[in-house]
């Protein structure tokens, strides 16, 4: 029998309100929506892997912080909102671990909302596709905070597809950003599930192949290649498509500590 991941928890790790054309590449001026912020905590024969890690809460909780880090973005984005309850560490502390029982942390792309979390985890070994830290590197994307990635020196740089851990396998889906990586998750009972992270926002990105709003060089063909590559491979593998801020959606998965296995 092929190996497969155990457990699959959707962790909310926060909320964020943004005008709609954030996520959907043309469409939604002057329409905001209240957004999941997620990350996914997945159980597998070989250990756990945290994929994305949400914000940092240190940068939400201090006003002076939060002024500085999120004011240039209020034409279209308001400040995300956390609280105490939604980091990482309490839901890992509710099913009895660590932080330091998290084996690996694989970071879908670099954005603030994603990779800020980190700062959670010292010394926890990450995954990162090397594009990523190219793009941060030369400034060229605006949505990645510097102090967020300044450990990347002893994170492992990937550049292609590859098997994380078993049924836990690394999905290049390039477009959002620079080297976004998706993941598919194997399980135990029913369909598979193919993570989308920022490759597809919302369902709508998903049903209507609408790119995200933001597109990495203004590259919208590479975004919408993605997402037809994604959709492709969940026909291929009846795989359950699963967009990471489409509040509908993940108020229909199992909410935590229930888990999809």
């Amino acid at each position: 029998m092929t190996a497969r991941a155990l457990k699959l928890w959707p962790l909310l790790t926060g909320t964020h309100r943004y005008e709609k054309t954030v996520s959907t590449r043309g469409r939604g001026h002057g329409q905001w929506i209240e957004a999941p912020i997620l990350a996914y905590l997945i159980e597998t024969p070989n250990g756990r892997i945290l994929y994305d890690a949400g914000c940092d809460y240190g940068k939400l909780a201090d006003p002076a912080l939060a002024e500085k880090f999120f004011a240039p973005m209020r034409a279209q984005f308001d400040p995300p909102l956390m609280t105490p309850e939604q980091r990482i560490p309490r839901y890992l502390a509710r099913l009895g671990l660590r932080p330091a029982d998290i084996d690996l942390i694989f970071l879908g792309h670099l954005h603030f909302d994603h990779a800020g979390g980190v700062c959670d985890f010292p010394g926890c070994e990450v995954h990162i596709h090397a594009d990523e830290i190219d793009a941060a590197r030369n400034g060229k994307d605006d949505g990645v905070f510097a102090d967020e990635w300044a450990d990347s020196g002893r994170w492992e740089l990937k550049t292609g597809e590859y098997t994380v851990a078993p049924g836990v396998h690394a999905l290049a889906s390039p477009g959002h950003s620079a080297g976004h990586m998706s993941l598919l998750v194997e399980l135990p009972k029913g369909a598979p599930v193919i993570i989308c992270g920022d490759a597809a926002d919302l369902f709508e990105n998903l049903r209507d192949e609408v790119a995200p709003g933001y597109c990495w060089e203004d590259n919208e063909a590479l975004a919408l290649a993605s997402i037809r590559k994604l959709k492709s491979l969940a026909r291929q593998e009846n795989a359950d498509l699963w967009p990471s801020h489409d509040m509908a959606h993940f108020n229909g998965l199992p909410r935590f500590p229930n888990w999809r296995g």
